[in-house]
């Protein structure tokens, strides 16, 4: 996360009887790209898990299973520049800029819509949306919603989830015009990331500022619980077999694992200081974990909490993105480097630094394989 640019210390598994019935009124959007990665192995702290299980939270996100919605339309990936106040187009085929636009203050990220017809660029403090149109990769009029620093999207697709920050609230909202429905304030401080359960009907959203995660019910629009894990809590998301939720936490320099069911804290994965970012890999046999101050990524096999890899960006401050549509390359924000970094997931080289504009955050591969778009940079499902 990361309110200031400078600030250093800054779930779900549909389940199959969840029908994806809901329509967006905005345009379009879609990309590739690919990934790398290999490196040193190391150990973790949590216990690893007692039980098998063949259920995959990710299933509809494995190669080649793309919505008809993003059929046909061009690879791209999105940056938004939070300092600059922009955001670069890259063609991931040529690995160059093909479009800069502005967009109102500090955009933090681009969330593809539910229906995975639209972009939206979060800008917090310039308290607006911009729609991309993703056939066309331009932007549209910025809608006007209060400190947008992320954005969410209901499972069944009936609501966004706008995270104002500031409020330390989640704000329920129309998904098609982004009308407020219900402010949902929160017991902790600085919300930013979150994931749901299998089931769709809870959230667990990750607090920095407090040191905390809390528990949301979907379905009634309520909290229902914090925990606090310390550190400073970033992204979550939900394991492979949708039992726990892994948490990136940037001061702890690791991962809490959270059970899924009872809101506990069950473990904790070390990966490297300033731990940000997590990203499930093709076939959610491995989740990539960026540390933008250790300047590493560290691969976890989620079946049994141990970092098998650890790949290092030399000088880099690898941060936001997503893995390309054939699972090849991994793609993240260098976010106190003014680049973009590419990296083969399959030997875990630095296959390109793109230079982008100054202080690049969530960065989104579009379009990715999967039914539907939770949000952030590209929760798959």
């Amino acid at each position: 996360m990361s309110r200031t640019y400078n600030t250093i210390a800054s779930v779900i598994v549909l389940s199959c009887t969840i029908v994806a019935s809901c329509s967006s009124t905005s345009g379009h959007a879609k990309a590739s790209s690919r990934a790398a990665g290999v490196s040193t192995g190391a150990s973790s702290t949590a216990p690893a898990p007692t039980t098998s299980t063949t259920f995959n939270t990710y299933a509809n996100a494995t190669v080649g299973k793309f919505a008809p919605a993003v059929q046909g339309i061009a690879s791209r990936v999105y940056v938004p520049n939070s300092v600059s106040n922009t955001v670069d187009v890259i063609d991931p085929t040529t690995f160059t800029i093909i479009n800069t636009f502005h967009v109102p203050d500090r955009p933090q990220h681009v969330v593809p819509a539910w229906d995975l017809r639209t972009l939206y660029v979060n800008s917090d403090r310039g308290n607006a949306l911009t729609p991309i149109d993703a056939h066309t990769g331009l932007p549209g009029p910025p809608i006007p919603v209060t400190d947008p620093y992320n954005l969410y999207f209901t499972p069944d697709g009936t609501k966004a989830i706008v995270v104002p920050e500031l409020f330390s609230s989640l704000d329920f909202r129309d998904p098609h015009t982004f009308k407020l429905i219900k402010r949902v304030p929160l017991p902790c401080v600085y919300p930013n990331h979150m994931d749901f359960t299998a089931d769709g009907r809870t959230a667990v959203v990750s607090c920095e500022a407090s040191k905390q995660i809390a528990r949301v019910d979907i379905i009634n629009m309520v909290a229902t619980g914090v925990l606090t894990v310390g550190g400073s809590p970033q992204d979550v998301r939900l394991t492979p077999d949708g039992k726990t939720f892994y948490v990136a936490d940037q001061d702890l320099s690791g991962v809490d694992v959270i059970d899924a069911h009872t809101f506990t804290k069950v473990g904790f994965i070390h990966t490297g200081a300033g731990a940000h970012g997590i990203y499930p890999n093709r076939d959610a046999t491995r989740m990539y974990v960026s540390n933008r101050i250790a300047g590493t990524i560290s691969v976890i096999n989620p079946a049994t909490r141990q970092v098998v890899q650890t790949w290092t960006i030399p000088h880099g401050s690898p941060d936001m993105g997503g893995v390309s549509a054939d699972g090849t390359q991994l793609w993240l924000s260098g976010r106190y480097n003014s680049e973009v970094y590419v990296i083969d997931t399959r030997t875990g080289a630095l296959m390109r630094r793109i230079a982008v504009g100054l202080g690049p955050h969530g960065l989104s591969v579009f379009p990715q394989p999967g039914r539907i778009s939770l949000g952030h940079t590209g929760n798959y499902r």
